[in-house]
């Protein structure tokens, strides 16, 4: 049996390097997974890097198969919308899209609520070290859609709402791998982080992500510059994860405000929008 599913990636409203606590939303950029029974041994591929690390996308099928008792080679292979290492989610996308499709392969796609479905994502990403806080807020923005708060320390939904913004995202040539952020310099700004968390708690989601970002950047040696560039035009704006890109939000006019000026550095940018549906079977 052959299964397939795609999951959202998603942008930043509170780091939780600095506390534990999380927030991130749903963004219109996916990650498709393939995956297909067969062979003996769980082999993964990402789709245009074939030297690129497949850790996470094979330990998320094997923690499905643990879950369900199965056992039994596969092949995965995973498609994405947006850059690896780029700070908007990519990984839990990868991991989300993987179990989902692998639940679709073994005929078992309605085996779990899509929340247990993102935990195991989380326990891939942890055993595969591409996180420092398991991303229980990438993963259940991704999975959910829509905007999520979580403690992720406890791998625990604490509210999640749908928000309707257009989204403009730049990211640069360079990479940032989430393992390697400095964890001791986050945690010097928690209390920033907690104001953070009260605004996004209170509904005031675009000023919490705006002020997440001016307290993140320096706490990860990344500029603030990209976010004044967005200001006051955008609603909000943040270095998104660990970096390196930069997510705005607002309404139309601000966002192809945002591009113009984004799209005279280098890289690349992206106009999408928030998404509320989530991660699907395919």
């Amino acid at each position: 049996m052959d299964g397939r599913a795609r999951a959202p990636a998603a942008g930043t409203v509170l780091n939780a390097l600095a506390t534990g606590y999380g927030s991130a939303f749903a963004i219109e950029e996916y990650v498709t997974a393939e995956v297909t029974l067969e062979g003996e041994t769980v082999h993964g591929e990402i789709a245009g890097h074939p030297e690129a690390d497949t850790t996470l996308i094979e330990a998320a099928a094997r923690a499905v198969q643990a879950e369900l008792g199965e056992t039994g080679g596969l092949r995965i292979r995973t498609e994405s919308d947006v850059p690896m290492a780029g700070g908007l989610k990519s990984s839990s996308a990868a991991a989300n899209a993987t179990v989902l499709a692998t639940l679709s392969a073994l005929g078992q796609a309605d085996a779990m609520d899509r929340e247990a479905a993102a935990r195991l994502g989380v326990e891939a990403a942890r055993e595969a070290g591409v996180t420092v806080t398991g991303a229980f807020d990438d993963a259940s923005a991704s999975m959910l859609g829509g905007l999520t708060i979580t403690d992720n320390t406890a791998d625990q939904l604490l509210d999640r709402d749908t928000v309707e913004w257009a989204v403009a995202v730049w990211i640069p040539p360079e990479q940032a791998f989430s393992a390697d952020a400095d964890v001791d310099r986050c945690q010097r700004i928690a209390p920033v982080a907690e104001v953070v968390r009260d605004l996004a708690e209170g509904g005031q989601y675009a000023t919490a992500m705006t002020i997440n970002g001016l307290a993140f950047a320096p706490a990860l040696q990344q500029s603030t510059e990209p976010m004044i560039e967005a200001l006051p035009e955008a609603d909000g704006v943040s270095l998104s994860g660990t970096g390196p890109s930069y997510v705005a939000v607002g309404d139309e006019s601000a966002i192809e405000t945002v591009l113009d000026r984004w799209g005279k550095r280098d890289g690349r940018t992206i106009r999408t929008r928030t998404q509320n549906t989530g991660a699907i079977i395919e």
